[in-house]
């Protein structure tokens, strides 16, 4: 797909002012955790729906006609914010628990294999139920933290 100037559109949209957390703030959350899993979302901003109606104004004039894009595309102004708030919401009773989000990757951490296990079985049923897909090639992996 091309790119697509939406200067004009994101000059007029409200800002969403949704706060980008702390990389070091999200990394203090793993506490004693010793498996990890990162996931890492296949297309996220592609995977979250214009809302009904307004979809004429992402409209794009190509050579073969006008187009306009049911998902959110990548330079719209609020893009991140919007993928950032999504990814909260669907993943909210896991976060502060197990669960670490950064913008569309994902990081489950536990203390046990068991636990980890079942982590990851919420977190993938979670996502499936809210039509949310993981790249093939990042799931699943774990690891043991390593000592040095």
């Amino acid at each position: 797909m091309g790119h697509f100037d939406y200067q004009a559109l994101n000059e007029i949209i409200i800002k969403n002012k949704y706060p980008i957390p702390r990389i070091d703030d999200l990394f203090d959350q793993l506490g004693d955790a010793r498996y990890f899993t990162k996931l890492d979302l296949r297309s996220g901003h592609y995977q979250v729906r214009i809302v009904e109606g307004d979809e004429p104004k992402t409209a794009c004039m190509t050579r073969y006609g006008a187009y306009e894009f049911l998902v959110m595309p990548f330079g719209l102004t609020n893009a991140p914010a919007t993928f950032c708030t999504l990814m909260n919401k669907v993943l909210a009773p896991f976060l502060d628990r197990f669960v670490v989000v950064y913008h569309d990757d994902i990081v489950i951490y536990s203390k046990t294999l068991g636990e980890h296990v079942r982590h990851l079985r919420e977190v993938f049923r979670t996502l499936k139920e809210n039509q949310l897909y993981v790249k093939k090639e990042s799931a699943p992996s774990h690891k043991k933290r390593c000592h040095s």
